[in-house]
Parts: C-alpha cells; structure tokens; sequence
C-alpha cells in the first residue's frame, strides 16, 4: 500500500519542483548557507505539497483514467491503492506542508497557502476551462518560483523571469493537451472533456505565440536583470534556452513525445546536456563574472 501510495504521489514529477529553487539561484545568493538551507526546505515541502495535489487529482480523475490507455494502470485506477487511503494521505500531507511553510516564513506559507488552493481548483474546475485550464497549469509554476523567493529572501530577482516562468510553463502544459489529443485520437472527449474544445491547429498556433514570446522574454532578461554584469553576458546562455525549446518542438512533433515533459527532461540526452550547459553557464555568470 505504501509502495502504491508514493507512486500516486509521482516523485518523478517533483523534478518540476526545481523552479522553487530559481529564486536563490538567480539572485546570487546560493552561498548565503542559511539561504540556502531554507531554499532545500521549500523545494522538499512543494514536493509533498505537489504529490498531495497528485492524489487529489487522481481521486477526482478516478473513472476517466480508467478509460484512458496508459492511466487506468495507475493505483487508484487499477484499485491497487484504496480511495480512502490516498484521502487521509492527501490531508496529512496538505496539513503537514502548510504548517511547515509558515514555519519557513509567512510569505513562504502564503505562496504555499495559494499553491495549494489554486491546483485543488484546477482538479475540480479549472481544468475543466478552456484555455484556464492550461493557464492554470502556468500559475502554479510562477507561484513555485515566487514561494522560492520569498523562502530565500531574494531582493535582485529580476520581473522578467515571472514572465519566462509563465510562457515556458504555457508551452509544456499546450504541448501536452496536444499529445493527449494525438493519443487518444477519436476517445479524447471521453478521457478529458476538455480536449472537445481544442484542435491540433489551434494548440501549434498557440505554440507559436508562446515559443517566440519565450525567446524574446529571456532575451530581456539576459541584458535587464539588475544582478547581471554589464556586459551582458548572460547573452552567452540564449543559445541553449533556444536548442532546449526547439529539441523539445523535436521531440513532440517528429517522435510523438510530450505527455511526460519530466520524462524528456531526465532522459532525452540532448536536452539534458543543453539544460546542464545553460545551467553551468548561468552559474559562472552570476557567480564568477568575467
């Protein structure tokens, strides 16, 4: 039961958590031990925070995954893991996280606070949107970096990163609903009702938009953040950024990939080198300017 439990709770999806640690990173301040400590702490909390919102989605989606052709294998689905477990899981978990991130700080808990409540709503309403259901997503990836920042006290992290934050979430979270709809071809309607409302032409041209408005944000940020040096290196991480995004168009539309970004992310070779590139770039940026 316990086995089945955790994998409801989807640790291989806590790897989105690691934008909770953007705040401390791009302020500079990841040498600051106590700043640092309080970081690790965020991120471990929105991991449980997050594995909560997993089996809450998962008990609302209860009947559709068992139509769908790869959920109906997951616990809940296949009645591996009892309802009224993943239930009191589910409020430990929630009670738990909350009264460890007011521990942290009070912004922290806010963030975590607000977190939890927007994905709570999107189990039961907004993913049910259209359009909101796929902004939804977006929020709560700049609510895990804005939780980052206020758990780490930054005071130089840059706007321009809640907006990059936004339209790379929006990408991930369009290309998936495209994916889906592939996938499920002619019984989409029945898994998700929502996916009635898109088209595979209308999602690209979303695509579109967002992937162009990603490149140009971060390209702002690369010579506006405050923290950078003058000479605008960062510049220098714009190619990777944009290899990242274009492998990723790569992989959805020539391989059919995009229903598990976490899955691309840890086993794609080219796009973890390109990510550890950016990263080991950006760090010696910010940290070892030159």
């Amino acid at each position: 039961m316990l086995r089945a439990l955790i994998k409801t709770m989807r640790p291989k999806q806590w790897v989105k958590n690691v934008f909770v640690l953007a705040g401390i990173f791009f302020d500079g301040r990841i040498r600051d031990p106590e700043r640092l400590k309080n970081s690790l702490l965020a991120f471990a909390i929105f991991c449980l925070l997050s594995g909560a919102v997993y089996l809450v989605n998962d008990l609302v989606d209860i009947e559709r995954d068992r139509a769908h052709p790869k959920k109906r294998f997951r616990p809940l689905a296949s009645g591996e893991l009892s309802p009224r477990v993943a239930q009191v899981a589910a409020v430990i978990l929630f009670a738990g996280c909350l009264a460890g991130s007011f521990a942290i700080s009070l912004g922290f808990g806010l963030a975590a606070l607000t977190y939890a409540i927007l994905m709570i709503l999107y189990s039961f309403v907004l993913k049910n949107v259209v359009i909101l259901d796929v902004m939804a997503v977006a929020a709560g990836f700049v609510v895990r970096v804005y939780a980052g920042t206020a758990a780490a006290q930054v005071t130089r992290f840059s706007p321009w990163l809640y907006v990059c934050t936004t339209l790379l979430a929006l990408f991930i979270a369009i290309n998936k609903r495209r994916h889906e709809m592939l996938l499920l071809d002619r019984e989409a309607n029945n898994h998700r009702a929502i996916l009635e409302e898109y088209s595979v032409p209308f999602l690209d041209e979303m695509t579109s938009v967002v992937t162009a408005a990603t490149l140009v944000s971060y390209s702002f940020y690369t010579f506006s953040a405050p923290n950078l040096p003058p000479n605008h290196a960062m510049m220098f991480t714009i190619p990777f950024v944009m290899y990242g995004i274009f492998r990723y168009l790569y992989l959805i539309h020539t391989k059919g990939l995009g229903g598990a970004p976490e899955d691309i992310v840890l086993h794609d070779r080219p796009t973890l080198i390109a990510i550890l590139l950016w990263a080991l770039t950006a760090g010696l940026v910010i940290y070892w300017p030159f």
